[in-house]
Order: structure tokens, then C-alpha cells, then sequence
């Protein structure tokens, strides 16, 4: 898999400057927000742009500095956060894959500015035995606010 997220330079598929190219055994997909391509290792290819959804929702024309080709995704999961409200079900993205995602970047940030490889620790929400690590997990705060933790809430 190729991420590709920029707004300089030239990108190495000027058709998807910020999107995922994931290679399968099975065929190669390439997908923005924007849309995807799939070319299958066999068969017809696969093209689908984005819905603007414009005509269905005709405030997103006038809506200040709405994305609008991402505003039917947030449609999509508002739908999905209400009816699971109503279900009691998880949601499609819930809390725990955004914890996890997070997770990923600050590490990721962390393992640069020091230098090294990291090891997370998912359940206990630590760098495994590196103490240094885990001071930049959290900023110290303005008396009288403290950082919550675990053992505080």
C-alpha cells in the first residue's frame, strides 16, 4: 500500500495527490476522496467519481468552506452515528478506531522527533519500557487543569 497526502510538489499519480494505492493479488485499487479506479488482474476496470450530491442537498452549493467532496461521506456517517443512537449498534468509525488512528500519528511523530523505534502498548496505553516516550504523551497543563488519565476519570 502507497499513502500519498501532499499539496507541493508533483505527486506520483497527478490523478490522486491525496489518496491510497493498494496493491492485491487480485488487481490494483487506487482511492481518494475524490474516487476510485480498480483495475482488476482480470476483467474491466472500475471508475466511480465522487457524488456531489448537490441537487439533493442544494445548501452544500452556498454552505462557507464545506468540502464538498467530502460532505456526502459526513452525511453517510451521521446517518450511520444516528441510527446506532437509535440501535444501541457501533458505529461504522467509532471511538476506539479514532483512538487507534491517533495513536499511529503520534507515534509515528514521537518515533521521529527521538529517534527510534517505539512499542505501543494498546491496553495499557504506554511505550513499552521507555519512560521517555511516555512523558511526551502528555503536556504539562496550566494549574489548576491536569491531564486526565485512567486512575482521574
Amino acid at each position: 500500500m502507497i499513502w500519498t497526502h501532499r499539496t507541493y510538489g508533483a505527486p506520483p499519480d497527478p490523478k490522486y495527490p491525496w489518496g491510497a494505492t493498494i496493491y492485491g493479488d487480485k488487481g490494483t485499487l487506487k482511492a481518494s476522496v475524490m474516487g476510485y479506479d480498480f483495475v482488476p488482474t482480470q476483467g474491466e476496470a472500475i471508475h466511480e467519481d465522487v457524488k456531489y450530491e448537490l441537487e439533493e442537498y442544494p445548501i452544500d452549493k452556498t454552505e462557507k468552506d464545506l468540502e464538498k467532496h467530502v460532505a456526502p461521506a459526513i452525511r453517510g456517517h451521521m446517518r450511520n452515528l444516528l441510527t446506532c443512537i437509535e440501535t444501541r449498534d457501533k458505529p461504522v468509525s467509532d471511538i476506539e478506531q479514532g483512538y487507534m488512528s491517533a495513536s499511529a500519528c503520534i507515534l509515528a511523530n514521537m518515533s521521529q522527533k527521538l529517534g527510534r523505534s517505539l512499542t505501543w502498548d494498546h491496553v495499557k496505553g504506554e511505550v513499552v519500557g521507555d519512560d521517555e516516550a511516555n512523558r511526551l504523551l502528555a503536556r504539562p497543563y496550566r494549574a489548576p487543569y491536569t491531564h486526565p488519565d485512567a486512575s482521574s476519570v
